[in-house]
């Protein structure tokens, strides 16, 4: 009988099975998007009185920066200058503090630092373990007080304005 059966399988051209493996693999690649708020491109600290040349002024502003990215991050910022120029009188950038803070949609993890100086090197800013989409992060811009711009003030220039440009970073960790 068992000969019988083998012949069977023989005569019945049964098709040899032939096997073949595939490796599939995934590669993740960091990405990182970092976008600033289109209506707040422009960040204005006007001193108006006594009490702001005194005490310095401040702006936050809220869901200043949009982050996306695939995993742990920081975000730098740094000054085009070190010194921002208007005629022959000039204003430290290192006068300039920005403090981070969580948005509406917080980076979950993240940490964030406050008090950090304007320079022409990069300055950490926000550093998160992990990663997210669409997170918000709010800047808070400090001026300088103590009368520190008293006599900055060109009176053919109402107002008389300094300016630098900041520059936003953002890398993988």
């Amino acid at each position: 009988m068992k000969n019988l059966l083998l012949v069977s399988f023989i005569a019945l051209g049964l098709p040899t099975v032939y096997a073949q493996n595939v490796t599939l693999n995934i590669k993740l690649k960091p990405i990182q998007t970092l976008v600033v708020n289109s209506s707040q491109r422009n960040v204005d600290l006007e001193y108006n009185s006594k009490e702001d040349y005194k005490n310095g002024v401040s702006k936050t502003n809220a869901d200043h920066l949009n982050i996306y990215s695939t995993g742990g991050f920081q975000v730098n910022v740094k000054s085009a200058t070190a010194a921002m120029v208007n005629g022959t009188k000039k204003i430290d950038a290192d006068g300039i503090q920005l403090t981070a803070s969580a948005g509406s949609d917080a980076v979950a993890g993240a940490t964030y630092l406050s008090n950090v100086k304007l320079s022409t090197s990069e300055s950490l800013l926000v550093s998160s373990t992990a990663g997210g989409v669409d997170k918000k992060i709010s800047v808070a811009y400090k001026g300088a007080g103590g009368d520190a711009y008293l006599n900055n003030y060109i009176a053919t220039q109402n107002p008389t304005i300094y300016s630098t440009e900041l520059t936003y970073t953002m890398i993988s960790q």
